[in-house]
């Protein structure tokens, strides 16, 4: 059971660090997605799902952390 947890934290770890970096606007791997500076309000298109996987894999790892400190 540790094995498995301590697996699947680590690799939802790597999935928030990638996703962060994929969210950077302007400069950086956001702008693979058409960030080059332009303002406006609202996420769209492959922005939002990025923003909303994020929120989910931030909200699983700390759901992993607290597991891991009561096991």
């Amino acid at each position: 059971m540790k094995i498995i947890l301590d697996t699947l934290y680590i690799l939802v770890a790597v999935a928030v660090i990638l996703l962060i970096l994929f969210q950077g606007r302007g400069a950086g791997l956001g702008s693979a997605w058409g960030g080059s500076g332009e303002s406006f309000s609202t996420r769209r298109g492959v922005e939002r799902i990025t923003f909303m996987v994020c929120i989910f894999c931030v909200a699983l790892f700390l759901v992993l952390s607290i597991v891991k400190l009561l096991v």
